[in-house]
């Protein structure tokens, strides 16, 4: 299947990683979470603009797989893309890279549900689901600039 993804790269920040001076595996869904904000921004949206609407999507699965660490100091990748959008929910798919050597480090997804401000469980707002499925575009947004990838 031909997916955009979103690749935002950053250095590993010292207070990610443990006693043993490999990454907390706790940091990889905070990854997640910036893979995903970045996805938002490059679809034409955020979060904010997003929950100001009145639509919330909370966290409702999230699951990672570790294959190889990460240290303080490495430049690493995370590729974000949608998985699946249902009438009330939304799965994003992960995968995490050291951007200096190509090795994948972790994959994982997580599933949203779509909430009302009451916190009822909702059906995706058209103008959001219209966002997500127009897709990512390439360019700068903050402080990253993002990178627009298909993957088959």
């Amino acid at each position: 299947m031909d997916r955009p993804v979103v690749a935002t790269t950053f250095y590993v920040r010292y207070a990610e990683t443990d006693q043993m001076g490999l990454v907390h595996h706790s940091a990889y869904l905070i990854w997640f979470e910036e893979g995903r904000s970045q996805y938002m921004r490059a679809c034409g949206a955020d979060y904010a603009e997003i929950e100001r609407s009145g639509a919330l999507f909370a966290v409702a699965e999230a699951h990672a797989r570790y294959e190889a660490p990460a240290r303080y100091g490495d430049r690493v990748t995370v590729r974000t893309w949608v998985e699946e959008i249902r009438s009330r929910s939304i799965t994003f798919g992960y995968a995490v890279y050291n951007a200096d050597t190509g090795q994948r480090l972790a994959t994982g997804w997580t599933k949203h549900l779509c909430l009302d401000r009451s916190g009822r469980v909702m059906t995706i707002p058209e103008i959001w689901r219209a966002v997500l499925t127009r897709g990512p575009q390439a360019g700068s947004f903050g402080d990253q600039s993002v990178r627009v990838e298909r993957t088959g």
